[in-house]
C-alpha cells in the first residue's frame, strides 16, 4: 500500500523544514520531493520516552502504547525491573512477549539490579548468567539502569561480571547515579556507565554532561526535573534525552513527552534541539531502527497543527494510521494473569512500635523528588508505644513482605499530610513489597489487608470505608482499560488529598518510599535504612 502526504517536514537531521510531499510505501519513506505550496500542517519524527517504566503505568504495555500513541509517542526503552523484581526473567518476557502484539516500538533493557539491593526482600534474582543470557535477545537492546553504584565504585565481581556483558554484546549501559559527583562520579560513569536520569541538581548533570554523560532529562509523576534542567539544553543538545521515568495512568492520558517538548518550546529553546531530544537522539544512542523521516526509514512520524501550540493531529508508525486527533486506533488486548504474592492477612497490633527513647528518625518527603531527607523529632508515646501524631504531620509509614509472611517492618514519616485513615502500595519500588502510612494502626491494617485479599493494588481505609484500584498481574499492573484505570486511580488519588495530602502524586511519592538506593532515608520491608552509608539504622536515636 501507498500514499503520499503534503506537509511542512521538519528534517531535524539536516536541521531545516520545508513543505514537501512524502511518498510512503511497504511501511517505509519512498520519496520526499520538495515542493512550492503553503501548507498548514507539520511532520516531524515521533517521539520516544528515552526511559520508562511501563508498569508503573500500572497498564500492560499494549495498554501503555494504545493511550502514548495519542501523544505522539512511537517508541519507548523500557526498563523491566519492577515486573522482574517480582517474577524474574519470566517477568521480563511476559513484557516482551505482550508487546509484540501491537505496532508500537518497544525495547527493553536487561534489568540489572534484580534486586536493587541485599536489604530487602524481592521475589527474585537475576544475576550476571541471566543478565547475559538477556543481552543475547535481539529485544533486549541495553543494559538497564546500574543502581548499585557502590558496586560500581568499589569494583563489585557480580556487578562488574554484568558491565562486561553488556560490552560483549555491544550494548549501552544506562546509569543511576543520584547526587553523585567529583572522583565518584567519574569512577563510576568511566566503568562504561553512558547515561543517568537521576540527576536532581543543575549542578550535578552540568558535572556530569562535561564528563561526557548523556543525560535525561525526567518529568514524571513523582520526580520532576524538567525546570532545574533544561537550561543545560542550549549548550549540550546532542547530550539530552527526555524521559518520564514513571508516569501513573491519570498523568499518561494527560500528556507523555509531548509535554516536555511544549514546555521547552515555550521557554524558547531551538526547534531543533528540542526534537532532537525527543527521538534523534534517542535512535542514535541506542541505535534504534526507528524512522527519522529520510528515504529509506520506516514511517514513523506524526503530524501537529503549528509550531505554536503543538497539537498532535496523527501519529503513525510503520506507515500505519494509529492515532488522531485524540483517537487511538490500537485495540485494548486480553492478557493474561501472571503474580507471585504469599503472604497472609494482618493484625493492627503487626504494625505497634515499641518506644526505645524521645527522639526519632524521620523520613522527610519531598515533593516532586525521589530524594527523602533525614530528619529528627519528639517521639509522641502512648501506653509505652510510638504513635502516629498527626498535628505534626509525622505518620506511621509500614512496609509489609508480600513474597512470604515476615515481621513488619515500621518507621516515621514527615509531609504524607493525612490527618485521618491510611494509604497503601503494592507498587512500591523496587520489590513491589506493600508500602503503607497511616494516623493509625487499625487503618494501616486494614489498608495493607485490602491489598492482601486483591494480591496487588493500591488502597485507602478509614474507620468507615475502604478503596482499592485491584492490580492482579505481578501485583502492580492490570489489563483493564487505561481508562478505567485512571478513574479508579483518580478516586483514589482525591480521596487521599481530602484526608489532608497536599503531596501532588501522594500513591506516586508513597511508592519510592522504599526505594534504598535514592537517599536520603527510606524503609524496606528489613527496616529503616541509610541511603548514604547504604546500611540499616535505628529508628530511635541514643
Amino acid at each position: 500500500m501507498a500514499f503520499t502526504i503534503k506537509s511542512n517536514l521538519i528534517d531535524i537531521v539536516s536541521k531545516e523544514t520545508y513543505p514537501a510531499e512524502i511518498t510512503i510505501k511497504d511501511n517505509k519513506i519512498n520519496s520526499i520531493q520538495r515542493i512550492s505550496e503553503t501548507l498548514e500542517t507539520y511532520i516531524l519524527p515521533g517521539f520516544i520516552d528515552a526511559h520508562v517504566h511501563i508498569e508503573s503505568s500500572m497498564l500492560v504495555p499494549t495498554e501503555f502504547a494504545r493511550i502514548a500513541v495519542k501523544h505522539g509517542t512511537v517508541g519507548t526503552i523500557s526498563d523491566p525491573h519492577e515486573i522482574a523484581n517480582v517474577l524474574g526473567i519470566s517477568g521480563v518476557e511476559y513484557m516482551i512477549d505482550n508487546a509484540k502484539q501491537v505496532p508500537f516500538h518497544f525495547y527493553f533493557g536487561a534489568p540489572s539490579c534484580v534486586p536493587a539491593t541485599h536489604f530487602e526482600t524481592s521475589g527474585a534474582v537475576i544475576d550476571a548468567e541471566n543478565i547475559d543470557q538477556l543481552l543475547n535477545k535481539e529485544e533486549i537492546v541495553y543494559l538497564a539502569e546500574m543502581m548499585n553504584f557502590p558496586g560500581v565504585i568499589y569494583k563489585d565481581e557480580e556487578v562488574l561480571k554484568k558491565l562486561e556483558s553488556a560490552k560483549k554484546h555491544k550494548k549501552p549501559i544506562d546509569g543511576h547515579a543520584p547526587g553523585l559527583m567529583g572522583e565518584e562520579m567519574k569512577t563510576y560513569f568511566n566503568a562504561g556507565i553512558s547515561t543517568d536520569h537521576e540527576s536532581f541538581g543543575y549542578q550535578e548533570a552540568l558535572e556530569k554532561l562535561q564528563h561526557g554523560v548523556k543525560i535525561m532529562i525526567r518529568e514524571g509523576s513523582a520526580a520532576k526535573n524538567f525546570d532545574t534542567l533544561i537550561p543545560l539544553l542550549e549548550d549540550f543538545p546532542d547530550q539530552i534525552m527526555f524521559c518520564c521515568d514513571d508516569k501513573h495512568p491519570d498523568n499518561l492520558i494527560e500528556s507523555h513527552i509531548d509535554d516536555h517538548v511544549k514546555r521547552a518550546l515555550k521557554l524558547g529553546h531551538d526547534l531543533y534541539d528540542v526534537l532532537r531530544a525527543s527521538s534523534y537522539n534517542v535512535i542514535k544512542h541506542y541505535n534504534l531502527p526507528i524512522g527519522l523521516l529520510q528515504v529509506g526509514d520506516k514511517a514513523d512520524f506524526i503530524e501537529i497543527d503549528n509550531l505554536q501550540e503543538f497539537n498532535i493531529l496523527k501519529t503513525y508508525i510503520d506507515g500505519n494510521l494509529v492515532a488522531e486527533n485524540g483517537k487511538s486506533f490500537l485495540p485494548s488486548i486480553e492478557t493474561p494473569i501472571v503474580n507471585n504474592f504469599h503472604c497472609n492477612l494482618k493484625e493492627s497490633s503487626d504494625f505497634k512500635i515499641e518506644s526505645k527513647g524521645e527522639k526519632i528518625r524521620v523520613i522527610e518527603t519531598l515533593d516532586g523528588q525521589l530524594i527523602t531527607k533525614e530528619i529528627h523529632a519528639e517521639s509522641l508515646t502512648v501506653d509505652g508505644f510510638a504513635e502516629s501524631n498527626p498535628d505534626e504531620d509525622i505518620l506511621k509509614i509500614a512496609v509489609v513482605n508480600r513474597y512470604y509472611d515476615a515481621p513488619v517492618a515500621t518507621a516515621f514519616i514527615k509531609n504524607i499530610g493525612l490527618k485521618t485513615g491510611a494509604i497503601a502500595s503494592c507498587v512500591a519500588h523496587d520489590c513491589h513489597n506493600i508500602v503503607v502510612v497511616g494516623t493509625n494502626d487499625e487503618d494501616m491494617c486494614k489498608a495493607v489487608n485490602a491489598i492482601i485479599k486483591a494480591k496487588g493494588g493500591i488502597s485507602l481505609a478509614t474507620e468507615t470505608e475502604e478503596m482499592v484500584l485491584e492490580l492482579p498481574i505481578a501485583g502492580i499492573m492490570t489489563n483493564l482499560p487505561a481508562e478505567e484505570v485512571a478513574e479508579s486511580y483518580i478516586k483514589l488519588d482525591q480521596r487521599a488529598k481530602e484526608l489532608g495530602s497536599k503531596l501532588r502524586a501522594p500513591y506516586m511519592s508513597l511508592s519510592f518510599m522504599a526505594l534504598l538506593v535514592i537517599p536520603e532515608l527510606k524503609l524496606s520491608d528489613k527496616g529503616l535504612f541509610n541511603g548514604k552509608s547504604f546500611e540499616f539504622t535505628d529508628v530511635f536515636i541514643e
